[in-house]
């Protein structure tokens, strides 16, 4: 399931995984949204409703996350403000649901209040 999330100064294509929150993610696209950043993440709600489902505390760089309490979607370039290191640590566990497959590089341009369209490809 391949998506393009595309900002004012560029976009990443992503590929989604089997997950059923990535799924729910897929079947409710194109969404539009409004950019969030924290540290090396940029993060946006997002109309899917889901649990955790194997939730994870660290990511790796490059992941595409979902979190539960926010109904946020998240993309992982580097460290946040609480990563201890070189990790990668997410607010509170979160849904790994697919990876940036290109253009990660672009996530460093965003700013607050960008104006966010994630798509099928």
């Amino acid at each position: 399931m391949k998506i393009r999330i595309t900002f004012p100064v560029g976009s990443v294509e992503g590929e989604l995984n089997d997950s059923e929150t990535a799924k729910a993610i897929y079947d409710n696209l194109p969404i539009k949204a409004r950019a969030n950043t924290w540290g090396k993440e940029v993060y946006f709600g997002i109309p899917v409703y889901k649990d955790e489902e194997n939730a994870v505390a660290t990511v790796n760089k490059g992941d595409i996350g979902y979190w539960p309490p926010g109904h946020a979607l998240c993309l992982f370039f580097g460290p946040t403000p609480i990563s201890k290191g070189n990790e990668i640590r997410p607010a509170s566990p979160v849904n790994v649901v697919g990876k940036i497959i290109s253009n990660l590089e672009v996530l460093e341009k965003v700013d607050d209040g960008m104006d966010i369209l994630i798509e099928k490809v």
